[in-house]
């Protein structure tokens, strides 16, 4: 995201903020949509003329512009849900170019992708592989899947977001992988066609993923010589980006590792998400007050938990800059940046340097990425605006709630009941 001061005033693409803010009111999600096509355009031309797909997970971020916006660059689709590939069907996007991902898929689920025709489907147990041949000879279909790995590799990331070890729930072990493999070698309904991997997400380091490639391209090469024609690899997605002082690897050494490591017969899959939008975006939000006392000081601001939900659920960091630079000499206060949801847990930053007053606007930054999807309405809460930047203006993607909005359902059900 291209951001700077400009006469003391936080500019994102040449976007004012505070003009976002006083359009749009806060606190705000806001997008670069020039920030998502260069992340997105990095991965493409990295690949150069071998053969791959670049499947966004939507889960990182499911705005309707945003998805349009990658698909028009030609993006293929990785979803976890029947929600999420709803809303690619939504904007019309092709489901050939769709990955379904996800360890428990109801049967809903599965008629709707192949009642659609996904591009591919990944299985995450004999059980689910059961299933879904049900509920494609029903439909009268052949869909392709490949079978998620567990390779047991130790990711090196936040144990939350870690899926590729023994105790993780994602996958099969390597053993248990081969013997469906081979059960399905004799399936006249699934096509085996693929071999998938993901071992978590927010990787500083791309040895782990490097590690787990060797392992599926081992099994890879049994496989076909058991007679089972696979032509490509899912190597999951989970690049991270830089949040403080951490040093990923950039995309293109990224790409370059898989490149290296799988034979150039195969076509190689990925499904980035952070690493295409978490830097595309920014939350507003305005400061109600500063209190202060011996112990520590608090910037009480307008967003909470309820916004962002990563810094309490995962320690994560978030930068945070004032919108408005202040004059020379002020005086500024180490503290907290928290909100008003009713919980102690209720934090987005911890031990800022801030010379702001009551009714100052701040930028979180780096939350495009699983900011607004995971929002909630605790405290009965609104969800926020979001806002794509793009070609110099401030677009309105999706409108902020309202009390009306949360009460509607309810009330209409609690008034029936009188």
């Amino acid at each position: 995201m291209a951001s700077d001061y400009l006469n003391d005033v936080l500019c994102v693409d040449g976007v004012a903020l505070p003009e976002v803010a006083e359009n749009f009111g806060t606190p705000a999600f806001v997008y670069s949509a020039q920030t998502i096509a260069a992340n997105w355009c990095a991965y493409d031309d990295a690949f150069g003329d071998r053969a791959h797909q670049i499947s966004y997970a939507v889960k990182a971020n499911s705005n309707l512009a945003v998805l349009g916006q990658l698909a028009a660059l030609g993006s293929g689709f990785d979803v976890v849900s029947g929600g999420e590939l709803q809303r690619l069907l939504a904007i019309g996007c092709d489901p050939g170019r769709v990955v379904f991902s996800g360890v428990g898929k109801s049967i809903q689920e599965l008629e709707l992708a192949v009642s659609c025709g996904v591009g591919s489907i990944n299985l995450e147990s004999r059980e689910e592989a059961l299933r879904l041949s049900e509920v494609a000879a029903a439909h009268g279909v052949r869909p392709e899947v490949s079978i998620r790995v567990n390779p047991d590799v130790d990711p090196k990331t936040h144990p939350y977001i870690s899926t590729g070890l023994k105790e993780n729930k994602f996958g099969l072990p390597i053993d248990e992988a081969r013997a469906l493999y081979l059960e399905l070698q004799q399936s006249e309904i699934l096509r085996p066609t693929g071999v998938a991997c993901h071992i978590g997400s927010q990787l500083l380091d791309a040895s782990p993923v490097r590690d787990a490639v060797e392992i599926l391209v081992e099994l890879v090469a049994e496989l076909r010589a058991a007679g089972i024609a696979i032509t490509r690899v899912d190597a999951g997605g989970g690049l991270g980006i830089a949040y403080g002082d951490e040093a990923p690897p950039s995309i293109g050494d990224y790409v370059a590792g898989l490149c290296e490591k799988i034979p150039a017969d195969l076509a190689i899959e990925i499904e980035p998400g952070r690493s295409i939008v978490g830097k595309a975006g920014l939350l507003i939000t305005r400061v109600e007050y500063v209190k202060k006392s011996e112990q520590k000081t608090f910037f009480i601001v307008d967003a909470a938990m309820s916004e962002l939900l990563r810094p309490t659920l995962y320690n994560a960091t978030h930068k945070v800059m004032a919108v408005r630079q202040a004059r020379r000499g002020a005086e500024h206060f180490v503290g907290d940046v928290v909100g008003p949801v009713c919980e102690s847990g209720d934090w987005l930053a911890r031990n800022v340097s801030l010379a702001v007053n009551s009714g100052a606007l701040l930028a979180i930054c780096d939350v495009g990425a699983y900011g607004f999807v995971m929002s909630s309405n605790y405290n009965s809460r609104p969800r926020p605006p979001e806002i794509l930047l793009d070609n110099g203006a401030a677009r309105l993607i999706r409108s902020r709630e309202s009390h009306g909005n949360l009460l509607l359902d309810e009330l209409e059900l609690f008034k029936t009941h009188q």
